[in-house]
């Protein structure tokens, strides 16, 4: 328990709390936050992963720490990820969501993890940390309005969509890793979340049998002049489109949330309207980033190898910087911290400013796109940094759509 001024408490949330917790979400949320809540906290994280600051005996702001994991290349890396965040609206201003946000981070600290990622708000969460790094890919609409069943492609009859229970868990799992397999970067959803998934109202998980075996999945959006289509997988092309004929039968306009490397987003790419250019990215937070150096060693040694490089690495933040020794046998050593380095270049090395780590490692610019944009990032040895630090494909799943 920690004391904050003014004689409020902030602590680990109880069962007694429930009810409070629950109407502030809605109050400041959706209606459908209460019960997203409910489980999480009654799920696999229990009541720990959730903290409240309290006036007395009422609830006044609270947040909640989710597990996560995060692939880059062959390297999972565990990650934390903050949601279901609310204050009531006479207790603004005090610094509450600034307390539960230490809390979170303390909390993900002590659960190892090396990196937080979250949906948030524009700039908001940038004052405790995080960063604009990875894009959120694109909701576009659908060219072809729907159509009746009657006119469905005769391939569609053998196919049934319906919502997905408890039982069709392993072939939703198999469903999404063949469907980020290709990417470079992912985030999928941890086991029990789909428990959560499946028994929550702020989206419905759909499977595609064909002759009793799920073939294809999507998470839909509830219907509000149109029906939002995310995460969709398939087996193959055929049963792509057959899920694609399906959702249309459900009468509803569509739009699609655009995965390129999927099955699904190969099939249906010459169906959607042009994407939107507005910028859309997911935070990430680094608070130790030679913890994520150290643990992506593999990945950035074999990109070195696969480019026909190999030497020291050093990466330069301004204030401090990293060595990452290179020996012929084992790759990239364990990384070294140093203290400031205003010109990295002297050795070889790469000036990149703190706050553009994140798009660096999990990024699609590279570190090549981030010169072009950013004057605090730069490296002499294009060819050399541009295989450590390539444009990477991303594809992060998340409790809530940000669409």
């Amino acid at each position: 328990m920690t004391t904050l001024p003014g004689g409020l408490e902030l602590r680990t949330a109880r069962p007694s709390d429930l009810d409070q917790i629950g109407a502030l979400l809605v109050d400041r949320g959706d209606e459908a936050d209460a019960l997203d809540h409910r489980l999480v906290v009654e799920g696999e994280l229990g009541w720990d992963a959730c903290a409240v600051v309290v006036d007395g005996d009422r609830v006044v702001s609270t947040a909640t720490l989710l597990d996560e994991t995060v692939r880059v290349g062959d390297v999972v890396l565990p990650a934390g990820q903050v949601e279901l965040v609310a204050t009531d609206r006479a207790y603004e201003g005090r610094g509450l969501v600034r307390a539960l946000m230490a809390w979170a981070h303390d909390r993900s600290r002590e659960r190892g993890h090396l990196l937080q990622v979250m949906i948030g708000i524009p700039y908001f969460y940038r004052l405790f940390g995080y960063e604009y790094a990875v894009d959120i890919p694109r909701a576009r609409a659908l060219r072809e309005p729907p159509q009746p069943g009657s006119a469905r492609r005769e391939a569609s009859t053998g196919s049934v969509l319906r919502e997905a229970t408890t039982a069709d868990i392993p072939a939703l799992v198999a469903l999404q890793d063949a469907a980020q397999a290709p990417y470079d970067v992912a985030m999928p959803h941890p086991a029990d979340r789909w428990r959560c998934l499946l028994a929550h109202e702020a989206s419905t998980t759909r499977v595609l049998e064909r002759d009793g075996v799920v073939v294809a999945s999507a998470r839909t959006g509830v219907p509000d002049d149109g029906l939002l289509v995310a995460e969709a997988a398939a087996t193959d092309p055929t049963a792509a489109d057959d899920l694609l004929d399906a959702l249309r039968g459900l009468g509803e306009p569509l739009t699609i949330v655009h995965r390129p490397l999927t099955v699904p987003g190969r099939a249906w790419s010459g169906l959607l309207e042009p994407a939107g250019a507005d910028a859309t990215q997911y935070y990430v937070r680094l608070e130790r980033p030679e913890l994520v150096l150290d643990a992506l060693r593999p990945v950035l040694t074999a990109r070195l190898r696969a480019a026909g490089l190999g030497r020291d690495v050093v990466i330069s933040t301004f204030g401090r910087h990293y060595r990452l020794p290179w020996t012929a046998d084992a790759g990239l050593g364990p990384v070294e911290v140093g203290g400031p380095m205003q010109a990295p270049g002297v050795v070889q090395g790469a000036g990149v400013a703190p706050d553009r780590l994140p798009a660096l490692l999990f990024g699609q610019l590279g570190i090549r796109g981030l010169e072009r944009r950013h004057p605090d990032v730069y490296a002499p040895d294009a060819e050399f940094f541009g295989a450590l630090f390539p444009a990477l494909t991303a594809d992060l799943l998340t409790y809530y759509l940000p669409w």
